[in-house]
């Protein structure tokens, strides 16, 4: 029988076996919830960067979203609108943080590729819309000249005033369309349409004035020392040219002003100038002008504006076909100067004026009074029947300037009021050029000079006048059939 005492001593002995297993167990218990305590702010620490991480890859989203919206809804239509027109700016990145990141650089790839492919397409429907226009305007221009050789032809047929009268007003407006066609043409890249012969200069200036409604405001001084004249193959280029400048300072300036042509002739070439009374060009529209003169390969008509303005442009392909120069600036007298330089090599000549005398409808040279050649050059009578003025006929043109003979018909807007009279050409002294002079008959008498008087006369004595000038012009010709034919110069076809 077990005594009390070592009942007592095993009882002692479980309890401190059991406490020492109950320490073991809190330690490890402690140790375990420091280890699950540890774990849990790990997966708290990590859950708020995760969460960060998301806020932050939100905003970015939202960010790179907005960017694109931005780019189709604003960078692209600047970019198209940039390459019709390059002074206008194509905004950049809506936020500046993507600025040199991956995000910027496929951004500007899309740009870069979009540009190019309207580039292209545009290129591709602007020439095909020049090769269009092409064929349609040498079509019409070709019918247009067969129309003005019929109108021409009648005119030689028909004595009548009034019938000539109506002819010569449809044979301009005629010319009228056939100027626009051909500028059209020019510009869409077709050859002018027209071969021509050496011609003077000053004819040619004539010529082109003829072509356009307003020509008698035109005033043009003669300034060439020399007959000179342009070579055949840029006759038609450079009339053209002048036609255009010409018609741009009559549209831009009041109908009561003149528009003042000077031809000069200097050491390397001689110039047109034209200088008009408008209202001026902008900074900016003179330089657009002057690249349009340059006469740029990459020309697209819709670069010519709405409607399109085809004059400066259809210069300018013209003056990179055929060598010359064009320069507009601001004239001194407040409207715009426009100069056409032609080089003497390759584009002049000087002719021989006594084997073929410069027009009659040509300015006579310009030429200080009491000079050597003076009295060469300034004839005894106006055109008209007043009296000579004491300056040369170049620095006074007559109010109603005609065209020269080898472009178009006299006058367009009225029958002239008499027929020019014969000239009589002087032996040239030693050294000179064979010069012109202009008589009367001796059997016609010398009206008296009247500046209230000269467009006073009846309709039925300028019809008769007209009359006896177109019959003088048939016998003329008649007499001089066995001569060869000149081929006509600026209008008529060739």
């Amino acid at each position: 029988m077990t005594s009390i005492p070592q009942a007592l001593l095993w009882c002692l002995s479980a309890g401190t076996a059991a406490a020492v297993v109950l320490a073991a167990l809190l330690v490890r218990v402690r140790k375990e919830r420091a280890g699950l305590r540890a774990l849990l702010a790990a997966a708290e620490e990590h859950n708020s960067a995760t969460l960060h991480s998301n806020t932050e890859l939100s905003a970015r989203l939202r960010a790179t979203e907005a960017e694109i919206r931005h780019l189709a809804e604003a960078r692209l239509p600047d970019l198209t609108l940039a390459l019709a027109h390059p002074h206008v700016p194509v905004r950049g990145l809506l936020d500046k943080r993507f600025g040199g990141s991956g995000t910027d650089e496929a951004l500007e790839a899309v740009l870069t590729q979009v540009g190019e492919a309207i580039t292209k397409e545009r290129t591709r429907v602007d020439a095909a819309a020049q090769s269009t226009l092409r064929g349609a305007t040498t079509t019409i221009q070709a019918l247009l000249y067969q129309v003005q050789t019929s109108l021409q032809t009648m005119q030689h047929t028909y004595d009548d005033p009034q019938i000539a009268q109506d002819l010569l007003d449809a044979d301009f407006l005629n010319e009228q369309a056939l100027r626009r066609v051909q500028a059209t043409g020019v510009v869409c890249g077709a050859w002018p349409g027209l071969t021509r012969e050496d011609s003077y200069l000053a004819e040619l200036v004539v010529g082109a004035t003829s072509r356009l409604r307003g020509y008698e405001r035109v005033q043009v001084s003669n300034q060439l020392r020399d007959p000179v004249a342009v070579v055949a193959r840029a006759v038609e280029p450079i009339a053209i040219t002048v036609t255009e400048l010409l018609a741009n300072a009559l549209h831009h300036s009041h109908r009561e002003l003149p528009v003042s042509v000077t031809l000069q002739q200097g050491s390397r070439g001689a110039s047109v100038i034209i200088d008009d009374y408008g209202v001026g060009m902008h900074d900016d529209e003179i330089k657009h002008a002057m690249e349009l003169l340059a006469g740029g390969d990459s020309l697209l008509l819709t670069q010519l504006g709405d409607p399109p303005r085809s004059g400066f442009a259809a210069a300018g392909q013209l003056v990179r076909q055929y060598g010359f120069g064009v320069h507009v600036e601001p004239s001194p007298y407040g409207g715009v100067r426009a100069v056409v330089y032609i080089p003497g090599d390759p584009l002049l000549t000087v002719l021989d004026a006594g084997a073929r005398p410069i027009s009659v409808m040509a300015p006579m040279p310009h030429r200080a009074p009491g000079g050597p050649r003076d009295r060469a050059a300034v004839p005894s009578t106006m055109p008209t029947g007043a009296s000579a003025p004491t300056t040369p006929a170049a620095a006074m043109p007559a109010p109603h300037p005609a065209p020269a003979e080898p472009y178009a018909a006299p006058a367009r807007s009225a029958p002239p009021a008499a027929a020019p009279e014969p000239q009589q050409y002087q032996a040239p002294a030693e050294g000179e050029l064979p010069r012109r002079r202009r008589r009367r008959p001796q059997s016609e008498p010398q009206p008296e000079s009247h500046p209230d008087t000269i467009n006073l006369r009846s309709p039925e004595e300028t019809g008769s006048r007209w009359a006896a000038l177109q019959r003088g012009t048939e016998s003329g010709r008649a007499a001089a059939h066995t001569e060869p034919p000149r081929s006509p110069e600026g209008n008529a076809q060739s």
